[in-house]
């Protein structure tokens, strides 16, 4: 082993390096996702063999060895394939320490609700009681970051202890350094560990893995080939591994030893190695008296950072939003698809509690779906490269397929539940009998479509009432323009209503013989069935529409064309509920496309992205606004009217808000439909949200398991431009005058940070007095390697803005679920 000459620095202290060997999982980054969990079965396989030798006395050289399953989704693969033996000899040695679980699932976006998060973070805790043991200390790798209620999740399945490893590519880590330590508290007051650690595979760059010396983050005048056998191996080892310890002490790094992962190869999705338990023995043998380099698990090494006094260590209670869950924009679709299933699996639990219809087993099949699709891992690694290549398709398809395969289950479970409420299955002479249900956490009022089968539509041809079977009387109904039956309900939570369609002639003949029409010669009705001449009876209705606004009792929005949405009012308030400063006028799209030199050489589509860092757009990004260039009333009547708005913006062929405004209630429900073309040079898509309410209103959003003040709630250092929405955001008066709720159905993040090209603030650099703007940012594609390299195709995404009168913000969660979750309709039997 080379030995410093006396020009290079040195430490000045003794040293311990706790060296953690795992396997980052990326399923379906490097290899085939079936391939990926052959792979890391034979790995504990693999690890195993090495542990057992060494146990054994076979090979006393690898004594030292110490393998962390990283994920424990892993560890179930090998189970299942083990034997009995090979399960048993795994458990004893998880119990000796020579194998660790960590509490850890797999490497998560932001995407899971509370349930699946709690759901994963029990398993591995489950796995080790039944053996007796227990998980006190958790992994994650690549991710930089996590919602807050990834704590509290954590802390209930009674794990202490989170080690990050951060990876700042496109990201950065929080706190303002690595390698410390602080104290996460969670919305509830309880305190979870965690470290705030190196790149998972920094152990490589110092030397620790002998044919597998990486340069990534280390940067030094030294060359050498990334990951490929080195001659110069132990040379370069000592020489980094002494600089970057004196590097710590120069930073004042407060403790005598420091975790650095490791990894078998050069490679994500990387084998145990035993040469490094080999190598760590011999650097110990010329180096151990100043720097000891010991194997470790996270178990051990949390065991050895709590002997020292951490009543010191920093408490920070808030959000860690999570740079790379921005992938998820990148597959919009699918990712809607995705949503919608999770809020179908928990109108499942709560229509069906005791699993009498769906089965444990129906459920926990839906919720491994969604726990794939939500997996980090956004395609192949040359995704972007070469999109046209076969395995890239069919990895970006098995991925997808996760969300259709969550979809199909998740209804399947629905559909058991139903049937379960006589549910009524198609066959001749069905009854016009329909329940329906609020299985959301608040009282919500909503509008209702009462479902017909295509043949069945002929029913409207004739009068009918619609009958609330609760009170025997009809209730007012709504015939749209596409022929479906809406209506307008209030149901308390858990509340079902039964309602029927009773028809009101007898053998052919109407009740009311004055009723009976051949033609008439004094209204506007047209042969084509295109109503669009004003008359009499069109005033009557609740809702006013002229050339530039449409009005409510209680709301009113106005429109320019070209200019957009100008004014969006709360005519109880007598305020307009936009923000005066907006750069752009509410659901506008905004569209960012980034040049490159040549648009048609892949290496540079691949290089412009790789400029971008965490501005996700390049120096020279052109941005267009969407210009509205038309509006035509499609529907209006006494529950509600719907308004279409066509814009012209760059990158889309089309693009059109439907806006339908409720008479009855200040709500409105915003559709936004388009046509996106298909680019290969990295481009985003946003939709402006300037809402408000009253500049001293509080904005939250809702995450899995806590409320949010973006901006506020916050780790110091952490992302401030954009976040991952569960159901929505609200912005809560300061003057006890409610909530504005604006519900996000199918698209999760939120931009918040400007959207021009600027250094990036991270959390505390922000002024006191700035306040972030709303954004949905719906698509993008500008990662260099594995996001899907095109956004075109056809899209409708939904949203819907809301006064409401709740002035506990708790209270307006339920309100935001229920928005988005809908009333559940289903067609019963008699």
């Amino acid at each position: 082993m080379h030995h410093l000459s006396k020009n290079e620095p040195k430490p000045a202290r003794p040293w311990t390096l706790f060296v953690i060997h795992h396997s980052h999982t990326d399923i379906g980054y490097t290899e085939r996702q079936e391939r990926i969990e052959q792979y890391h079965a034979d790995f504990i396989r693999q690890a195993l063999k090495i542990t057992e030798a060494a146990h054994r006395g076979e090979r006393p050289e690898w004594k030292s060895f110490r393998w962390t399953c990283e994920t424990f989704w892993a560890v179930e693969r090998f189970l299942e394939s083990a034997s009995a033996e090979e399960k048993e000899a795994f458990q004893q040695a998880v119990t000796r320490g020579n194998i660790e679980l960590s509490g850890t699932y797999l490497n998560m976006t932001e995407l899971p609700d509370f349930d699946l998060l709690l759901r994963n973070h029990s398993k591995a805790q489950q796995f080790a009681k039944s053996f007796g043991h227990r998980i006190d200390s958790a992994m994650t790798a690549d991710i930089n970051g996590y919602g807050w209620g990834y704590a509290a999740s954590l802390l209930q399945n009674n794990i202490e202890h989170l080690f990050s490893c951060i990876h700042t590519h496109h990201g950065m880590y929080p706190l303002g350094r690595k390698q410390t330590p602080f104290w996460w508290e969670t919305p509830d007051g309880v305190k979870l560990l965690v470290w705030n650690g190196e790149h998972y595979m920094f152990g490589n760059e110092l030397g620790f893995c002998p044919d597998a010396l990486g340069k990534y983050i280390i940067k030094d005048e030294i060359q050498h080939f990334l990951m490929e056998p080195e001659p110069r191996h132990d040379e370069i080892a000592s020489l980094r591994i002494h600089r970057y310890l004196w590097n710590l002490e120069q930073e004042q790094y407060p403790y005598s030893f420091v975790p650095i992962m490791v990894s078998g190869l050069g490679t994500d999705n990387a084998s145990p190695n035993a040469d490094i338990a080999e190598w760590i023995a011999k650097w110990n043998e010329q180096h151990g008296d100043r720097i000891t380099i010991k194997m470790a698990t996270l178990s051990e090494f949390f065991a050895t950072l709590k002997q020292e006094d951490l009543s010191s260590l920093p408490i920070h209670r808030g959000d860690w939003p999570d740079w790379w869950t921005d992938g998820v924009a990148s597959t919009a679709m699918h990712t809607q698809i995705y949503r919608d299933a999770q809020r179908t699996l928990r109108k499942v639990k709560k229509l069906d509690p005791n699993h009498e219809a769906a089965s444990l087993a129906d459920i926990d099949e839906a919720s491994q779906a969604l726990t794939m699709y939500a997996e980090h891992t956004w395609g192949y690694h040359s995704s972007v490269y070469e999109p046209w290549h076969p395995q890239v398709q069919m990895l970006e398809v098995r991925k997808q397929s996760y969300a259709a395969e969550a979809s199909k289950l998740a209804y399947r479970a629905l559909d058991k539940a139903l049937i379960a409420r006589k549910g009524a299955l198609l066959a001749p002479k069905r009854p016009l009998r329909y329940e329906i249900i609020n299985t959301e956490p608040a009282k919500a009022t909503l509008l209702v479509t009462i479902p017909l089968d295509g043949w069945e539509t002929v029913l409207l041809q004739k009068e009918f009432l619609l009958i609330d079977e609760s009170t025997g009387q009809a209730i007012p109904y709504q015939l749209s323009s596409t022929q479906a039956i809406v209506t307008e309900l209030t149901l308390l939570p858990g509340e079902s209503r039964t309602l029927h369609l009773h028809p009101v002639d007898n053998a052919g003949l109407y009740a009311d013989s004055n009723k009976i029409v051949t033609a008439r010669n004094t209204e506007p009705i047209p042969c084509e069935g295109v109503y669009d001449i004003w008359s009499a009876s069109s005033a009557k209705h609740p809702i006013h529409i002229g050339d530039e606004f449409v009005e409510s009792d209680t709301m009113r929005i106005e429109w320019r064309i070209k200019e957009g949405i100008t004014a969006w009012i709360d005519k109880t308030l007598s305020a307009d509920l936009l923000v005066m400063n907006r750069k752009h006028a509410p659901f506008t799209p905004v569209y960012e496309v980034t040049p490159a030199q040549d648009e048609h050489n892949p290496s540079q589509i691949c290089s412009t992205r790789s400029r971008m860092g965490r501005n996700r757009k390049g120096v020279n990004v052109q941005r267009d606004s969407g210009r509205l260039t038309k509006v035509k009333v499609l529907d209006n009547g006494p529950l509600y009217a719907l308004v279409e708005m066509v814009y012209e913006v760059k990158g889309l062929s089309y693009y059109a808000l439907h806006l339908k405004m409720f008479a009855n209630q200040p709500r409105v429900e915003v559709s936004v439909r388009f046509h996106k073309d298909s680019v290969w040079l990295p481009e985003n898509v946003y939709v402006a949200l300037p809402f408000s309410l009253g500049p001293e209103a509080e904005l939250y959003v809702e995450k899995a398991g806590c409320l949010v003040r973006p901006w506020k709630d916050q780790l110091p250092g952490s992302c401030l431009d954009y976040t991952a929405v569960q159901e929505g955001l609200f912005w809560h008066s300061a003057k006890d005058q409610g909530a504005l709720a604006l519900s996000m159905t199918d698209t999760p993040l939120l931009q918040l940070g400007t959207l021009e090209r600027v250094p990036r603030k991270l959390h505390t650099m922000q002024s006191e007095d700035s306040r972030p703007s709303t954004y949905a940012w719906i698509l993008t594609n500008y990662w260099e390697t594995n996001f899907k390299a095109t956004l075109g195709g056809f899209y409708e995404f939904r949203y819907a803005l809301e006064r409401l009168h709740q002035v506990d913000p708790q209270e307006t969660v339920g309100s935001l679920h229920a928005s988005t979750g809908q009333f559940t309709v289903h067609r019963i039997q008699s």
